[in-house]
């Protein structure tokens, strides 16, 4: 391609096959996820639409657009992904201020979060997530003094703009994401001796400063203060994992998702697969997913050049954060977060731009020199 003229690296004369294990376990999940979110949401989608496949039906079809998106991608040399990380990150902090806009954002349960294009609706808080880790990738590759200040502004301005929606969870893994490429790329430790402790502090400062954050802050210290009210969710949750025992009560035989357990098919759906999978399938999804950061980061390794190590180590990093913090709020671990399990719970922005990112991971492998 003409493009990779433009960049120092050189293009692999014989490109190695996209790493099977990684693409095995993507596909594996996204099937399994289109099967729990039927499973999950039969009882809402009868009420709210009459029709028990409704979101099945559309995550199936948001499945097909996104592995459209990933094989496409992946035959994309990810060089050129580096002179549109610029664009891209302007064009997506604009999404996101739009979000505000009368009549273009869509305003729903309080918050701001999503744009309607009128033949599909947009969440950019989860296209900010690839387009973040393509430009710290471009920005990084190059050795540079003296940028920690620029990275703050940078990571705290996007940030700022997620929190303002408000969507904390999302904040948390963008910040998350960003301070492990900016550790990749071989940051001294002295700034991670700086930053993580501020980072705690802010969140928790968001956190409190929030009633409803406050809320989830004490029922998760205290998950028997608000049985009825704030504590609901999460003592449902961990009723329908105890439900589960070591091997389930079996697939579609799940009692909580009869409307007792809020966000079944979202933010909960782990705890469906507990109820119904018990500890043994619960153990494999957790399994699915370390695999799967085992493989990105084998991917990044492996990478012929910098921006390619810190693009699969992003796209990595990012999967990996994300699902810690939906598995980890399920079993009471930290507190509940909003935010979706990749891959599986319902939701097509980021259904959709999970599959490209893994994309254009596929072409890092593709590119491997080993």
């Amino acid at each position: 391609m003409k493009i990779l003229r433009l960049f120092p690296w050189k293009k692999v004369s014989h490109p190695t096959p996209a790493d099977r294990w990684l693409v095995g376990v993507v596909l594996s999940l996204s099937l399994f996820g289109v099967l729990m979110v039927y499973d999950s949401s039969v009882a809402i989608a009868i009420r709210d639409f009459g029709n028990q496949y409704y979101y099945a039906r559309e995550q199936l079809k948001w499945l097909g657009i996104g592995v459209l998106a990933m094989f496409v991608l992946s035959r994309i040399d990810y060089h050129t992904w580096y002179s549109l990380a610029l664009p891209a990150l302007l064009g997506t902090m604009i999404l996101l201020m739009a979000v505000f806009l009368p009549g273009f954002g869509i305003r729903a349960l309080g918050a701001h979060r999503w744009l309607n294009f009128g033949v599909f609706v947009l969440q950019p808080a989860e296209l900010v997530k690839l387009v973040l880790v393509i430009y710290l990738a471009a920005w990084f590759s190059a050795k540079e003094k003296g940028r920690f200040k620029a990275f703050l502004l940078l990571t705290g301005t996007i940030f700022g703009l997620v929190i303002l929606e408000p969507d904390l969870g999302t904040g948390i893994i963008i910040v998350a994401t960003a301070l492990i490429m900016y550790f990749l790329s071989g940051a001294p430790t002295r700034h991670f001796a700086i930053l993580v402790p501020i980072v705690l502090l802010g969140i928790t400062l968001l956190a409190v400063s929030s009633p409803y954050r406050f809320k989830r802050l004490t029922t998760y210290l205290n998950p028997e203060s608000d049985p009825l009210g704030a504590s609901y969710q999460i003592r449902q949750v961990l009723l329908s994992l105890g439900s589960g025992g070591l091997t389930g009560i079996g697939i579609g035989k799940s009692r909580q998702k009869y409307e007792y357990l809020p966000e079944a098919n979202t933010d909960s759906i782990f705890a469906i697969i507990g109820e119904e999978t018990g500890y043994m399938g619960a153990l494999l999804v957790i399994g699915a997913f370390a695999g799967l950061v085992w493989r990105g980061f084998r991917v990044a390794a492996r990478a012929p050049d910098a921006f390619g190590k810190l693009l699969a180590g992003g796209i990595t990093s990012w999967i990996g954060v994300q699902s810690f913090l939906n598995i980890g709020a399920n079993v009471a671990l930290i507190p509940l977060t909003g935010i979706p399990l990749p891959f599986i719970s319902y939701g097509g922005s980021s259904f959709v731009i999970l599959l490209a990112a893994t994309g254009i991971m596929m072409n890092v492998s593709r590119s491997s020199n080993v």
